[in-house]
């Protein structure tokens, strides 16, 4: 709940009912003070409190804690589900479908466009130049999702897992870098935003890649062959290196168990059953910045980050996220469970919400700026936070979907220790550590 909105809903009901703060105190049998700190978005109530509220103000509890941002109660996740040629994408469809319809969610899939317009007679051989065909194919794209994504606001239904077939940043795979930046420059696009549109991305890691005896062609829009596949997987993974949430799912499995390790990496997206973050630290000495930098599979992007006012148990932070003047927005809800694992509920903010929400800013906490270098690693995704009051030592840190799931630490980075346990790594600790110096 955010607190400020919630404090607005407080005076308004009270004005409604022609109460003053001391009568609605002398009401509660608490004092004048606790329900200026409420109104005016420092604390909240407990929930014995809420309820005696919704019996004084003739409001149902859930109407009485409802955010503003949940009055419209559907939910639409958009993600992208994309990989090399012959990952198993189409039954890995049918595998969405059938798991998360069960769980309530209305599944609904955007086809692949490339797929479409090679089929449909429109290939990028038979084009003048190569950004031809991918201009065509990246607004049409373009269109398809803003034309899903208003139908499924049309649907009745209140959860909505929307299941792009391939997304943008696919076409980067098949671009020079000089092409790539010839496309965005012509039709006024802008690589983060369309990166970062998207809630989650799943990448299905080729079968020539650790499974070479299921590699075919089958698909009549595929003509690579097992070496060229590997690089595209390769190509396909970097393009889409930096988006807050990217996971890898390879062949260290047979293929029923990296189906079922999908499934689990989208139910924590989506937060089913509960959105548990699991996640592993480590303080490591600083890295050599101009050889991440050199990786094509590593993307650096700026973050700054404020925390805001919240209740004891919880921690509320929003983020700037991106470089060079384009940003996106989010707004994290967390609430520990143990010192690995926490709930967690992030939420997209527009530019205008985010500076809003800065005015609820913690002023016990610091605001962190930090430059954070998102890698993919042997199929997982690292990211290494540097900031810049060290200079001899960063973080590493890793999202788990299971607290005994196996890691392997990047060879050129040293370890110090792992601090997943210590509270002093913690940003929300180094927050408080940098309002104090």
């Amino acid at each position: 709940m955010n607190d400020y909105r919630f404090g607005n809903k407080i005076y308004e009901l009270r004005k409604k009912k022609h109460l003053t703060q001391e009568d609605l105190a002398i009401l509660l049998d608490i004092s004048d003070k606790a329900v200026s700190k409420w109104e005016n978005g420092t604390s909240k109530p407990t929930i014995d409190n809420l309820k005696k509220l919704s019996d004084i103000f003739d409001v149902s509890l859930d109407d009485l804690i409802e955010d503003e941002d949940k009055k419209n109660k559907q939910k639409i996740t958009k993600i992208v589900l994309t990989g090399g040629p012959c990952a198993g994408k189409t039954t890995a469809m049918n595998w969405i479908q059938n798991n998360f319809v069960k769980q309530g969610y209305k599944v609904i899939f955007i086809p692949e466009t490339a797929t479409e317009l090679i089929t449909s007679g429109f290939a990028p051989w038979d084009t003048r130049t190569n950004v031809d065909f991918q201009e065509i194919l990246i607004n049409l794209q373009l269109e398809k999702e803003r034309l899903f994504e208003e139908a499924a606001k049309k649907l009745p239904n209140d959860k909505i897992l929307l299941v792009c077939d391939r997304g943008i940043m696919d076409n980067k795979a098949y671009m020079s870098k000089k092409e790539f930046n010839t496309l965005l420059k012509n039709n006024n696009l802008n690589e983060i935003k369309l990166r970062d549109s998207y809630d989650a991305v799943f990448h299905l890691v080729t079968a020539a890649k650790g499974a070479k005896e299921y590699y075919n062609l089958d698909n009549e829009a595929r003509t690579e062959t097992i070496e060229e596949a590997t690089r595209l997987d390769d190509l396909l993974i970097a393009a889409w290196t930096g988006h807050p949430h990217l996971r890898v799912i390879d062949n260290s499995s047979d293929f029923e168990e990296k189906m079922k390790r999908l499934m689990r990496e989208i139910a924590a997206v989506l937060g089913e059953p509960n959105p548990y973050e699991i996640e592993r630290k480590f303080l490591i000495e600083m890295p050599d910045i101009e050889y991440l930098e050199s990786l094509p599979n590593c993307e650096k992007v700026r973050i700054v980050q404020t925390y805001l006012n919240s209740s004891d148990d919880e921690e509320v932070r929003i983020r700037q996220r991106g470089n060079n003047g384009t940003y996106t927005y989010s707004k994290t809800r967390k609430i520990n469970v143990d010192s690995m694992k926490r709930i967690e509920v992030e939420t997209r903010l527009t530019q205008e919400e985010y500076i809003n929400e800065l005015l609820n800013a913690d002023p016990t906490r610091g605001q962190i700026v930090k430059d954070r270098y998102c890698l993919c690693y042997k199929n997982q995704y690292f990211e290494i936070d540097i900031y810049p009051f060290w200079n001899d030592k960063a973080i590493a840190e890793i999202e788990l979907i299971s607290e005994d799931q196996k890691i392997e630490l990047p060879e050129f980075i040293n370890v110090i220790d792992e601090v997943t346990d210590d509270i002093n790594f913690k940003n929300s600790e180094i927050a408080k550590q940098l309002k104090n110096t």
